[in-house]
């Protein structure tokens, strides 16, 4: 088992774009409804190709692999990336309160103990307005919520 790391930062209206942020229902709409149609194509192409954060953390695995922003194989080693980039961006945090250092720490702690479970985090942040970013850990080999999941090979 290992952990995977990536971050993200954009407009919070690129954030929003949902259907981007999640995979294509397998079956396609009804073909009389060409808006519908457009849409469907759209998100089948670009959801595994966009750098927007998934809807489900365990999805930035079909991501492309220059999205992985480091990998590691001890939960401690992924936590302490994780507090890295909480400590690099918390002077930009739009709320005094997500700056705050002990709840940043919990933040870090709680990571390890979830990364050594199986479990996947992800954490996001208004940044100056209208800045969004989110930051995820992701376990891999296998994935405990999408086991099918392979790890990002390209």
């Amino acid at each position: 088992m290992h952990h995977h790391g990536y971050l993200w930062t954009g407009s919070k209206q690129g954030f929003d774009d949902e259907a981007l942020r999640r995979p294509a229902h397998p079956d396609p709409p009804p073909a009389d409804k060409a808006e519908l149609v457009a849409r469907y194509k759209e998100v089948k192409a670009e959801f595994s190709i966009v750098d927007l954060p998934p809807l489900e953390t365990a999805y930035w695995l079909i991501k492309p692999r220059k999205l992985v922003r480091g990998t590691w194989d001890e939960p401690k080693k992924a936590a302490e990336w994780l507090g890295q980039r909480l400590a690099e961006y918390a002077p930009r945090f739009a709320s005094e309160s997500d700056r705050d250092s002990t709840r940043l720490a919990l933040l870090v702690h709680s990571a390890t103990d979830r990364l050594g479970r199986g479990g996947d985090l992800c954490h996001g942040f208004y940044l100056e307005r209208p800045v969004f970013l989110s930051v995820a850990l992701v376990t891999c080999s296998p994935n405990r919520a999408a086991p099918d999941l392979a790890c990002p090979t390209t």
